[in-house]
Formats: C-alpha cells, structure tokens, sequence
C-alpha cells in the first residue's frame, strides 16, 4: 500500500477530526491473529497462547475504515508492541521517517503545535506520535476523559476488523495452509477490502462481528517523555478548547454504573 504524502496525511486527519471530534489523527493501530496450520519445523514460535498457530496482521486504518499500512506474518506468539516496532511502518513512526506534516495548533487554540500521532491501545509503546491510553484505576476525570476520546477514534481500526473479518469468509476459520501461504491470502483480502470499500462503502452491520482475536498486552514502562508531554497536552485540551458536551454525560454514566 502506498504510503501517504504529507496532503494526504492532513487529509486523513481531517476526516478524523470530522467523525471523532481527536485532532491530529492520522491512524488508528492494531493486531489481529489468522489462525493458519503449523509450519513444519517452527517450534512454538507460531504458536499462541490460546492453543492455536497463527500469524499476526498489524494495520493502521483511516477515519473510512480502509488500511494506510499493514504488515502480515510476525510470528503468534509476538506482542503487539514488539510487532510494531519491528515492521517497515513502525520503524519509520519511530525513526521520524514517515513524512507526517508539520506540527500544527489544534482546533481553537493559537500556540503550541502539537505533533500528527497514530492512536493504539495500552499494548503500544508511547511516543510523541504514538498515544495509548492512561493505565491503571482509579483516574482523574482529566485522564479519564482522554481516555474516553482516544477509545472513539481508536475504535475505526476495530471495526474496520470487523468489516475485513464478515465480508471475507475464509479469516473466519483457520487458513489450512502454511504462514507463507497465509501471508499472502491476508494481504489479498486486505487490499480487496480497500477496493470494495472505496466503491460500495459499508455497511454498520458488518461491523458488529469480529472472528479475529487480538494480541496479547505487552507492559510497557519507561514511555518517552516526549509522548508523555503530548499526551498530557491533548488531555488538557480535552477539558477546555477542545471540550464536547458528550464526554461528561459519559463520564456521569459511568459513575452512574459503578455507585
């Protein structure tokens, strides 16, 4: 998959802003396990957790839920964090290769730009265009809120999932072929799902279902200071600037539940 310019970065982060109300969104990152037979000779290095060999399929989804990048065939029983920082786009996140624009203000502020990031769960490493979640119970409402926001935008990749996952049929049971085989069989179906995203859209059914099972969480301490600074920064942001009525009554919900 071609990797976008700097214009088409903007434009994707537009669209994210439009539907999830995060700026500076260029992505939304993830892994799923393809159940696929055991290689011959492969040790357990394919083997998952939960009784099955597997492939992994890392992706980073747009706002339309279309794949920016994957990458297919790390081995079952790898993390998602260590997966990501050793496949072509996670390497060039890292190494501040992947020609992102500029930092820019977000929406109604008019000082501190603020880095273009790609959103993950808490098994992704933090960096400054890299934001995961606050861990741990027990959160500030600031914290808890960025929280909330992250998991609106971040959920695209999810779905997206979702939709690969329903409309093609062969990734709902084990592919009874050899990881190299497997490779290629979750590549085409990626790549047909951008086309046939592009030309009929979605349906919000096809979300629903999800036949891939995700990544084990690895800990990651020592984030960088860097990603702690900018994520700091969009939690502020969140509770004044770029504040949205929603978040409260979701906030509210939840104390709601839990008293």
């Amino acid at each position: 998959m071609p990797e976008p310019n700097p214009d088409q970065w903007l434009e994707i982060a537009n669209k994210f802003y439009l539907k999830t109300n995060f700026p500076n969104c260029v992505g939304a990152v993830d892994g799923k396990h393809i159940r696929c037979i055991k290689p011959i000779n492969s040790g357990t290095m394919f083997f998952y957790y939960k009784k099955y060999f597997s492939i992994v399929l890392m992706a980073v989804v747009d706002a339309e839920y279309s794949f920016i990048s994957i990458d297919v065939g790390s081995y079952g029983k790898e993390s998602d964090s260590t997966i990501f920082k050793n496949c072509p786009f996670g390497k060039k996140l890292y190494a501040g290769l992947l020609n992102l624009p500029a930092p820019v203000v977000l929406p109604n502020t008019d000082n501190f730009p603020q880095p273009f990031v790609v959103i993950g769960d808490e098994a992704f490493g933090l960096h400054k265009n890299l934001l995961r979640p606050y861990p741990g119970r027990g959160l500030t409402q600031k914290r808890k809120i960025f929280n909330y926001r992250l998991s609106r935008a971040r959920r695209y990749v999810e779905c997206a999932f979702g939709i690969l996952a329903n409309k093609w049929h062969v990734l709902h049971t084990a592919l009874l072929v050899e990881p190299d085989f497997a490779d290629d069989i979750t590549k085409a179906c990626c790549i047909l799902h951008n086309y046939v995203r592009r030309r009929d859209g979605y349906n919000f059914e096809d979300t629903l279902s999800n036949y891939l099972e995700d990544i084990e969480n690895e800990n990651n301490s020592g984030a960088r200071q860097q990603g702690i600074d900018v994520r700091e920064y969009f939690a502020e942001y969140f509770m004044g600037a770029g504040a949205v009525p929603f978040q409260y009554r979701y906030i509210y919900s939840l104390f709601c539940i839990y008293t």
